[in-house]
């Protein structure tokens, strides 16, 4: 094990992602003693890199795995996870996600390849002032932490970001293959939440609409019981 770990599982840190301000005040001294412990961390496995000044112990020293969804906190802190990587965790859609995407408070989208949690994405959306995380939950994943966005959320964060229009609730059960049942489990509170939200006109009509919609199945149902 090499000091830089040891260190790390003595502080309690074996299952954090630690920054490279974190890992100086773990070591101590200077710039160039936390770089050369680094190094030496990284070539013997006892630590990896999830992108420059981001690291989390080899997963021998690790007590438990560490969800994808909580490296993505670490690798763009304010994110949430969000579109089909949400809507997957979430039981909505059947197809498994291979990149774990995530709305950014930033204006570029990123990408990130890891060699062991996968490719991350983050994206920006126009969303209005202080209104980033309305809809998210902040979801415990082991000793880690994950910001994710609600079944909704991520779907209307997923129209926001494909700019789609409001063709009908076809695009939602054959396309994304969701089932019925799930849209009828959503409420008007849960539409209402959203309106603030999104700064552009059309992802808002397909909010009405989408609303509008789910209130008709819920009628049709209720006239065939």
């Amino acid at each position: 094990m090499s000091f830089l770990a040891r260190a790390a599982s003595t502080a309690g840190l074996a299952d954090r992602i630690l920054s490279d301000r974190r890992l100086g005040d773990l070591l101590g001294g200077g710039d160039a003693r936390r770089y050369g412990l680094v190094n030496r961390a990284l070539k013997d496995g006892s630590l990896i890199r999830i992108k420059r000044g981001a690291y989390l112990l080899g997963q021998q020293f690790r007590s438990e795995p560490v969800h994808p969804f909580a490296v993505a906190q670490g690798l763009v802190p304010g994110s949430y996870v969000s579109f089909e990587s949400a809507l997957a965790h979430h039981g909505w859609i059947p197809e498994a996600v291979f990149v774990t995407a995530s709305v950014s408070p930033g204006r570029k989208s990123l990408s990130f390849a890891t060699a062991d949690f996968g490719t991350f994405g983050f994206h920006p959306l126009a969303i209005k002032d202080y209104r980033f995380l309305t809809g998210v939950d902040r979801i415990k994943m082991g000793k880690l932490t994950a910001f994710v966005a609600s079944p909704l959320r991520a779907l209307m964060d997923l129209v926001a970001l494909r700019k789609e229009r409001w063709t009908g609730i076809n695009w939602l059960t054959s396309s994304l293959r969701i089932e019925e049942d799930l849209l009828l489990s959503l409420k008007h509170r849960d539409f209402a939440k959203l309106r603030p939200v999104y700064k552009h006109k059309a992802v808002n009509a397909f909010l009405d609409a989408l609303e509008s919609a789910v209130m008709e199945m819920e009628a049709e149902r209720s006239d065939h019981d």
